[in-house]
């Protein structure tokens, strides 16, 4: 008797696509993104157009006015630009924590199998571009190094807004790459945020900062929504982790990590799985993101990006070494790290793409995460502080190489689409599946 031949394991997939709550999931952030994007798009293009108009200095005003300057002793005495950079992006950082928290619990990064890619890929786009960055910087005599992270970020408004609308044939596996890759790129830039841009650090601030953070989890935990005391708590939070020295957007994400993302189970319910569906999680995020997406980018945006060109030696500029590095970090640090860290990490894994997906999708993908806006121009404040001149040049850095990346992806994307949609069109018409388009055939075989 011959023995059955031994089980075959069943190959790794790259890409592999979502379970239905996921991909509605990620519909559902798509349409949201879109609008962001848009909304994004028109702040940063009012601020260039304000900022370069003959009422440039009612532009300056705006944002150094201080709305209450009494609040010196407690470090809010801040004007509107940073009252948007370190608060209103608070709530943008909210959401990145419930989004954070949902892929470790229910998402994509649950399964350290299937997380091990976008980090990897997240690891790679960041760490080329920091190190084209550096490499840059230092041969042109050393100036400028605390910008090394400028490059690091992808914008996942701006980049969501782009893919939606130059997809509507890819594969749903590119846009959960797309979003994944960028949830673990924010994480990476909130750590370095924390560690590397933090000045005059006031650890009893800080800990300080743990007792509202504390009550707003056991709110939060208890099923708890009562906005007249969560609210005052992220507050209270927020400013005295402002106060700490550590950047205030980074409450906005512990205070995200504290939201349960599974629907509670009713008391003496037995049996069945919890969803993160209609988890306390996803019903915040569902309220904040249109505010955060809506109000808070848009805002930042408009006081971030408002630089002046008039009277500027264009030639000096482009040939700076810092906007030189940043442009190169972003365009070519960002798709050929994301797309060399995936390719090694499907060559040495033996893993395979998803047989809809090819590695010229990927390549659309990666050049679409080049794509930095707010956090890079957030990171860019930090390093070399709002108004400067190192600053401005920052800012046509970063709106340059997003340009650049956002059109580059979108040249290679726009063609992978009419691919897909062109096999999607031969699927349509050949409905009996026998390679023959029935609008071909004879009446009689129709």
């Amino acid at each position: 008797m011959t023995s059955p031949p031994p089980e075959r394991r069943p190959k790794a997939r790259l890409f592999s696509r979502s379970t239905w709550p996921e991909a509605r999931h990620l519909a559902d952030v798509l349409r949201t993104e879109t609008v962001g994007g848009a909304l994004l798009l028109l702040g940063a293009v009012s601020a260039l157009i304000w900022a370069n108009s003959p009422w440039s200095d009612s532009y300056t005003r705006l944002g150094g006015w201080v709305p209450w300057p009494g609040g010196a002793p407690w470090h809010l005495d801040l004007d509107l630009a940073s009252w948007a950079a370190d608060g209103l992006l608070a709530i943008f950082f909210f959401v990145v924590g419930l989004e954070l928290k949902r892929e470790f619990v229910a998402g994509e990064l649950r399964d350290p199998r299937r997380a091990a890619l976008p980090v990897v890929a997240a690891l790679g786009g960041m760490l080329l571009p920091a190190l084209i960055y550096v490499a840059v910087v230092v041969t042109a005599g050393g100036a400028g190094l605390r910008g090394w992270a400028i490059p690091t970020a992808t914008d996942i408004a701006f980049a969501l807004a782009v893919l939606a609308l130059v997809s509507s044939h890819l594969p749903q596996g590119l846009r959960a790459f797309l979003l994944t890759l960028a949830v673990v790129d924010d994480l990476f830039a909130i750590t370095i945020i924390a560690v590397f841009y933090t000045a005059d650090f006031r650890p009893v601030a800080l800990l300080a900062a743990l007792a509202p953070i504390g009550l707003f989890a056991l709110l939060v935990q208890r099923g708890r929504t009562w906005w007249w005391a969560l609210i005052p708590l992220a507050a209270t939070a927020w400013a005295l982790v402002h106060a700490s020295g550590v950047h205030a957007t980074v409450a906005g994400v512990l205070l995200g990590f504290t939201v349960p993302v599974l629907a509670r189970r009713p008391a003496g319910a037995a049996g069945g799985t919890r969803s993160d569906e209609g988890g306390l999680a996803a019903h915040l995020e569902h309220r904040w993101r249109p505010v955060s997406a809506g109000i808070a980018v848009p805002i930042f945006a408009l006081f971030a990006a408002g630089v002046t060109l008039r009277g500027t030696d264009l030639g000096a500029l482009l040939t700076d070494p810092v906007v030189i590095a940043i442009v190169a970090g972003l365009v070519l640090g960002k798709s050929i790290g994301i797309f060399g860290s995936t390719y090694l990490l499907a060559r040495f894994t033996r893993a395979e793409l998803d047989e809809d997906i090819t590695w010229s999708d990927l390549r659309g993908i990666a050049l679409l995460a080049g794509v930095g806006f707010t956090v890079s121009l957030l990171i860019g404040d930090l390093a070399f502080g709002t108004g400067s001149t190192t600053d401005d040049r920052v800012k046509v850095a970063v709106l340059l190489g997003s340009v650049i990346s956002a059109g580059l992806a979108a040249a290679v994307l726009v063609r992978r689409n009419a691919t897909y949609r062109e096999v999607a069109e031969r699927e349509r018409l050949d409905a009996d599946g026998d390679g023959v388009p029935d609008v071909y055939q004879r009446p009689a075989e129709r």
